[in-house]
């Protein structure tokens, strides 16, 4: 199945000059989105993974179903203040702006290999700061794993040294 066929362009989205990768139509044809978990987890099943990290909010999307179909915890990365105490933090860059990324202080154990999905890999910022968030309580980032990737962003500069994966690349 090719994935392009149910990823919609929506030109000037959010801002202008921007071309807007919208997933919408995957989520709406069971038999697509299905496929796209499939292919994750293939790809990571048998690995040595604790649990599975999903970037809110279209991370969460992906993240829970690949989450449950492997037999795996899932951590929801949060923005600011949307999870209950006690939590740790990090600021970051956005493409258009900045953000700060929450998780729970309890959500990654010493040592725990953690597989970070998200939607889409542009500029990586967003996909840094998870990395960095599980680093600073002691996790390991397994690998990254992505939807759509926007290659001429160059993300994967940003998150040398973390194994990404990636089902469509424009």
């Amino acid at each position: 199945m090719d994935l392009k066929n149910w990823i919609r362009d929506i030109p000037d989205y959010p801002k202008p000059g921007i071309l807007f990768r919208d997933l919408t139509p995957l989520w709406k044809s069971p038999e697509a989105f299905k496929y796209t978990i499939d292919c994750f987890a293939e790809k990571y099943l048998g690995e040595p993974i604790d649990a599975v990290a999903g970037i809110e909010s279209r991370g969460f999307m992906f993240g829970v179903p690949l989450a449950l179909k492997l037999g795996l915890p899932f951590i929801p990365l949060r923005k600011e203040n949307k999870l209950p105490p006690e939590v740790v933090g990090i600021d970051f860059e956005l493409e258009y702006g900045t953000g700060r990324m929450e998780m729970r202080v309890d959500a990654v154990e010493q040592g725990d290999s953690v597989l970070v999905v998200d939607d889409l890999l542009a500029t990586g910022g967003t996909a840094e700061a998870a990395a960095k968030l599980i680093e600073r309580v002691g996790g390991q980032v397994l690998a990254m794993t992505f939807v759509v990737e926007l290659g001429a962003l160059n993300g994967r500069d940003v998150l040398k040294g973390h194994q990404i994966h990636s089902l469509v690349t424009y």
